[in-house]
């Protein structure tokens, strides 16, 4: 009996002091398992008279009553504890400035696809769109570009199979609408994305976005390219830009050009963006070739038209003097931040 007192006071100092559940469950199992000191004292039962061992007994259980009371009301202080910690580690300062909320704009390039958007619709363009993933029908045959081509080696890449691939131009939307108008005129841009086999480097990119423009009716001239793409470039480059053509080749317009604007760092006079030329280019076009309108069902003695493209990252890197066309694409906000 004087042992089982002993324990019990033992027990309870032990229980007190715990920190952590995990201890007072080792201090449970020091008292109360089977290598237990309580478990020693059992083992004397055999050797006691019946009244004797009736009365350590019930001392016995009494002793494990006491001590799962104890540690039970030890658990429920450890757990308040624990809570009133946490409570205090994550309580909010009120009087604390709040976090501001940064809010998002538009990527720059969508920015500059919007702004010649908005251009062309002024000047009575519709804006039409088209599929990613294109037939080569549309893509390279339609445009005077038929199979064995020399021009398609530049552009001939992601094939899905040998009738489809991933559009190397937004041309094939020019040849969509061609066909649902049927002989009708014509004024649309078309926005997209493009991917074609190139460099990753600097200036160049597998994948890019391009804005193509056709217009076909009576009576179309080179003149008017070149008026609609002298509003075009004095309304993204400012009022004081020229314009110059310089003679290139399209499989899908004849006459081809291509476009330089009059530099806007320099005016004119030479520099290191326009490498001393006074002249910077920044797209291609031409009058749509006979062939491309007469496989569209366009009667080509009588209507004609004219086609230009642009590279919206290219018009993009010489509006804001970018150096590098890969930072479109790396997701850096001190890089966005900055546009």
């Amino acid at each position: 009996m004087k042992d089982l007192n002993h324990l019990q006071k033992e027990a309870q100092n032990a229980i007190q002091f715990t920190k952590t559940q995990h201890e007072l469950n080792e201090v449970k199992a020091l008292y109360l398992g089977k290598k237990s000191a309580l478990n020693q004292i059992m083992a004397t039962m055999k050797d006691l008279s019946i009244e004797d061992r009736k009365a350590l007994g019930q001392e016995i259980n009494q002793f494990k009553v006491q001590i799962e009371e104890w540690v039970a009301g030890q658990r429920d202080k450890l757990v308040e504890r624990a809570i009133q910690s946490q409570l205090q580690a994550e309580a909010i300062d009120v009087t604390l400035p709040g976090k501001a909320i940064t809010q998002g704009k538009l990527h720059i390039l969508t920015r500059t696809q919007q702004e010649i958007e908005d251009i062309f619709v002024g000047m009575g363009y519709r804006v039409v769109e088209g599929p990613e993933v294109e037939l080569d029908l549309y893509n390279f045959e339609m445009l005077n570009l038929p199979v064995g081509h020399p021009a398609r080696e530049m552009q001939d890449s992601f094939y899905i199979n040998p009738e489809t691939l991933l559009r190397t131009h937004t041309s094939p939307v020019q040849v969509r609408t061609l066909l649902e108008n049927k002989n009708e005129p014509i004024k649309i841009i078309c926005p997209g994305k493009v991917y074609r086999r190139d460099d990753d480097d600097a200036t160049h990119s597998h994948q890019f976005s391009q804005i193509e423009g056709l217009v076909v009716g009576p009576h179309i001239t080179m003149s008017d390219l070149k008026g609609t793409l002298s509003t075009l470039s004095k309304k993204l480059f400012g009022p004081n830009r020229e314009i110059r053509f310089r003679p290139s080749f399209f499989p899908f317009t004849e006459p081809s050009v291509e476009v330089d604007v009059s530099c806007f760092k320099c005016g004119g006079k030479g520099c290191n963006l326009c490498k001393q030329t006074g002249w910077i280019e920044i797209l291609g076009a031409g009058m749509v070739h006979p062939n491309v309108l007469r496989m569209a069902g366009y009667d080509s003695d009588h209507l004609r038209g004219f086609a230009f493209g642009m590279g919206i990252e290219r018009i993009t890197l010489l509006k804001y003097g970018i150096d590098d066309i890969r930072h479109f694409y790396q997701n850096d906000i001190r890089f966005l931040k900055q546009l």
